[in-house]
């Protein structure tokens, strides 16, 4: 079914309730709507010799219509929530396309603009609420990628319940995926590039993908996540989360972040993975000094959804670090500028570095680094308030892989309309 369709179709069903019920006061009240205008430049240069591409070079503008109804009266409510996306090119061309910000189209370029509608139906019940349509995903099963020009969509259903203090409970079924840089909705794929040494039999596609999980907000300082998920007849996944902030003193403290998660083969793949992931953070008066550690162990590297963002402690701005054996550490320093009067300015920088990667018979093991840094403002106040600008610039570099140089400039500014 097409986008137009489903949308059609979806929001024909919700509009289907009472009008009495719509026109609750708490259906509009509550309601809120924005709009975000994102203009994106992205460079990439590759250093390897013999790249069949030199450069990928493009820029292009977006807007992303965020609207989210209230509920109506009653013991289950009824909502409606939108995501509406617009963009078009500014500049591509001369074999630099490819940047993930367009559309490509069949001569190896990218489409001049595209656009997309995503409408959900929803209902919620006491601390529990139901959304059945097109929407995003965040949490350690599936997270939607918004590193481009306009987010990645998915199309199912998604159960949200916290009835418990301190326990949610997470659980969803999706159908299809509309890709950050597609027109249209397509099966879900598992990753299988880079070093990862997965194969699949029959394609890398599946019109299933189910997760059922949680976390428990144990102590004021310790929550506890699992999510079990499953890509059908690609993969199976395991995964747990330990997250420990430990207050020092005034302004300090120390974060622990432990990830683990274990993914296995289904009927069409050869998916065998252990993914252990630990990030230790100590932040003190804006400061923040970071140091990361990540294993790959198995017959394969790390499976997730294509496009999507993987959770994994060194998964950065081009790299993943999850190969086939990989073993990488990472060493990340942030700075909050509000510490000293300028509120809205913030800079990162990290480094990372990975080896033992497997790369077959008579083949030394693979190595590779990468480097990021981050600057980033936004305006607190006055009329350029919700304006941000984030400069993003990276090198990596390996013995197996891509060499590249990239920059980012994003210029985004939030306008709310009710």
């Amino acid at each position: 079914m097409t986008k137009t369709s489903l949308a059609l179709a979806v929001a024909a069903g919700t509009l289907g309730l009472s009008l009495s019920q719509v026109a609750t006061a708490a259906f509009i009240e509550d309601s809120k709507a924005s709009v975000e205008a994102r203009n994106f430049y992205f460079n990439r240069d590759f250093r390897q010799p013999g790249a069949t591409q030199h450069k990928q070079e493009e820029w292009a503008q977006g807007f992303i219509l965020r609207a989210q109804s209230g509920y109506t009266e009653g013991t289950v409510g009824f909502g409606l929530d939108a995501i509406g996306t617009f963009g078009f090119k500014l500049d591509s061309g001369d074999g630099t396309a490819g940047s993930g910000l367009l559309v490509p189209d069949r001569s190896g370029g990218s489409q001049d603009n595209y656009s997309g509608l995503a409408v959900a139906a929803k209902a919620k019940l006491s601390k529990s609420t139901l959304r059945v349509g097109q929407m995003q995903f965040k949490n350690q099963a599936i997270a939607s990628s918004d590193g481009r020009l306009l987010p990645q969509i998915f199309q199912g259903g998604h159960l949200l319940s916290q009835e418990i203090d301190g326990l949610t409970l997470d659980a969803g079924h999706i159908r299809e995926v509309n890709n950050r840089h597609s027109n249209d909705y397509q099966d879900s794929a598992l990753t299988t590039g880079g070093r990862r040494g997965i194969t699949t039999t029959g394609g890398a596609t599946s019109d299933s993908f189910s997760f059922i999980g949680g976390s428990y907000k144990i102590s004021p300082e310790l929550t506890a996540g699992y999510y079990y998920s499953e890509l059908e007849d690609l993969y199976k996944q395991h995964s747990l989360n330990l997250v420990h902030v430990l207050p020092i003193a005034d302004k300090q403290s120390l974060k622990t972040d432990l990830r683990y998660a274990r993914s296995t083969d289904g009927s069409r793949s050869n998916v065998d993975n252990k993914a252990l992931g630990a990030m230790l953070t100590y932040s003190a008066y804006g400061h923040g000094l970071g140091l990361g550690y990540q294993q790959m162990s198995g017959d394969t590297g790390f499976a997730y959804l294509d496009g999507t963002d993987p959770f994994l402690v060194n998964y950065v701005q081009i790299g993943h670090f999850a190969n086939q054996d990989e073993k990488s550490w990472q060493l990340r320093y942030d700075y909050n500028f509000a510490n000293i009067g300028i509120p809205g300015l913030t800079f990162m920088t990290r480094y990372l570095s990975g080896d033992n990667v497997e790369l077959g018979a008579n083949r030394s093991e693979g190595k590779e680094w990468e480097r990021n840094t981050e600057l980033m403002y936004v305006f607190q106040e006055g009329a350029l308030k919700n304006l941000s600008l984030r400069l993003r610039n990276a090198s990596t570099r390996s013995n197996f892989g891509t060499n590249a140089d990239e920059n980012r400039l994003i210029v985004s500014y939030t306008l709310p309309l009710f």
